[in-house]
């Protein structure tokens, strides 16, 4: 029997020679991956494609080193049948270079877009090479298919100082709007085309709270200051619904409520301290919003104008 011996270091030093030759033959270093949270797609998170409109995504984005590109694509499901082929794609390069990203975009949903359910794909490359890919379905339905289409009809504001605005269906916004400490303020709001049960709110928004919900769902009542809501209940035919109710003699069954600007409580229930927090008045400028959702359809509408609040 042939034997070698080493001496005791010389056997250590040989151990650790091989151990990290191992290593390197053998191991490739693990890069990390980017990821993703706080997904909504659609209105509302609802999933939903409208042809031919506005369709909403929100996503934050986390990269593993820095993000190259984020991309969208819609694609058709292999068990799904469809009138003609269709899918889509779209990418994003102004995220490129950051770390962290909050992706909130819109886009318009093709008008060649065919019905259908779909894979929807968000899309991240990273610069270090790595992807994430994360998937969900999303059904996209013609206008004219949809259970409601619920639309900003009218929408009316004044103050006891004369002042008047107006919004209809073109949604061409007002421009130079100032309330100031102590004013009145009134308003009116109508959506046509809904059915079943809703709900609608009137929000003023200061614009350094960056919030600007898109679904009723969504609104952080710590940052908004809510001049008036109101719900709609069992409606089985298609209607207009708004926060004012006429009683067709020239009266109200529901008037639009007062609200000074510079109130202490809003017209929330509960109401919310105005006197102080993120929602509190102060001078500079808001946002005022219209925001409605359907739940018994799961669709939503939403418009704000900006304006300015001044004395505080």
């Amino acid at each position: 029997m042939n034997s070698r011996l080493y001496s005791l270091p010389s056997f250590f030093l040989l151990l650790i020679l091989l151990t990290t030759s191992s290593c390197e033959d053998n191991s490739d270093p693990v890069l990390p991956s980017p990821t993703i949270d706080n997904v909504e797609i659609g209105s509302g998170n609802n999933h939903i494609g409208v042809i031919g409109r506005d369709f909403h995504l929100n996503a934050d984005i986390v990269a593993g080193s820095k993000i190259d590109v984020v991309q969208v694509k819609i694609e058709q499901l292999a068990e799904e049948t469809y009138s003609s082929d269709w899918d889509f794609e779209l990418t994003w390069n102004q995220f490129k270079g950051v770390k962290n990203a909050n992706v909130h975009q819109h886009f318009d949903i093709p008008e060649d877009a065919v019905e259908g359910k779909y894979n929807f794909f968000i899309i991240v490359i990273d610069e270090n090479g790595t992807i994430l890919e994360e998937k969900a379905e999303i059904e996209l339905i013609h206008p004219s298919n949809l259970a409601v289409d619920p639309l900003l009809y009218i929408w009316m504001i004044t103050t006891d100082q004369g002042d008047f605005h107006y919004i209809n269906e073109d949604l061409q916004n007002p421009t130079n709007v100032d309330f100031s400490k102590g004013e009145i303020l009134n308003s009116d709001v109508s959506i046509s085309n809904v059915k079943g049960d809703g709900k609608i709110y009137l929000l003023l928004i200061r614009k350094d709270q960056d919030h600007l919900p898109e679904s009723v769902d969504a609104i952080d009542f710590s940052k908004v200051i809510v001049y008036d809501y109101f719900t709609h209940e069992n409606e089985e035919d298609v209607v207009s619904f708004g926060n004012v109710i006429y009683d067709g003699e020239g009266g109200f069954l529901r008037p639009a409520p007062e609200f000074e600007t510079g109130a202490v409580l809003d017209n929330n229930v509960p109401a919310s301290d105005l006197t102080s927090g993120d929602n509190s008045w102060k001078s500079g400028g808001y946002y005022f919003g219209v925001v409605y959702t359907n739940s018994t359809f799961n669709i939503s509408l939403h418009h704000y104008f900006e304006l300015n609040v001044s004395g505080f």
